[in-house]
């Protein structure tokens, strides 16, 4: 899948739903705060968050403190969400509009968090593009947080085919410079009241 049908079928969504009807939406994402306390990050450490769109992560991150927050997405109209919803808050975070796969970071981060990102991703050239990235933006030392679907996840979403990961499979696509700190399955019930099984992990790498 090339990143220019990515773009336009992620504008499409967010141009036509409100971030509260998708079936990802979180009021509060829980688990990733918490793998994000976790791994004990100053409030001034940098932070990035990959696909996090309209995710209300961001208003999270603010409230607790930090400083540092980028926020990437595919599709412009899903960061206007957040935008909108923060107000004038959003001015104290930088915004990306990007692809992942052509994201050429020009800094780096302390924690990179992807919930629901990665698993989009089917063609293995994409996701080595996605780990080169990774390891160019992230400080060694710093931490990552992911999050997708489960073994026993969905194998579509949003009307896309994804990638369903176990941990092995997450711990061979990152490679020997990252070590794995915590892992746990969990389920998530969509808006609509389904049923979703997402895998996190959290993962330091290693200097």
């Amino acid at each position: 899948m090339n990143a220019g049908f990515r773009r336009d079928h992620w504008e499409t969504v967010y141009g036509s739903k409100k971030s509260t009807d998708v079936s990802w939406f979180q009021p509060r994402p829980e688990r990733s705060l918490q793998l994000i306390e976790k791994a004990a990050v100053d409030r001034d450490d940098a932070i990035i968050d990959i696909g996090g769109g309209a995710s209300t992560l961001v208003d999270h991150l603010l409230d607790d403190g930090f400083t540092d927050v980028t926020v990437l997405d595919i599709a412009s109209k899903s960061l206007l969400q957040a935008q909108q919803r923060l107000g004038e808050r959003a001015a104290d975070v930088a915004w990306v509009v990007a692809d992942i796969t052509e994201f050429r970071p020009s800094r780096t981060w302390r924690l990179w968090h992807d919930r629901a990102a990665l698993h989009f991703l089917v063609d293995e050239q994409d996701r080595a593009r996605y780990v080169e990235f990774l390891r160019s933006a992230l400080e060694p030392g710093g931490h990552v947080v992911l999050a997708m679907f489960g073994p026993d996840g969905p194998l579509k979403c949003s009307g896309l085919e994804i990638q369903r990961y176990s941990i092995d499979r997450v711990e061979d696509l990152l490679g020997p410079d990252f070590a794995l700190q915590s892992q746990a399955l969990e389920n998530h019930l969509t808006p609509m009241g389904s049923n979703q099984q997402f895998l996190y992990s959290c993962w330091t790498r290693r200097k």
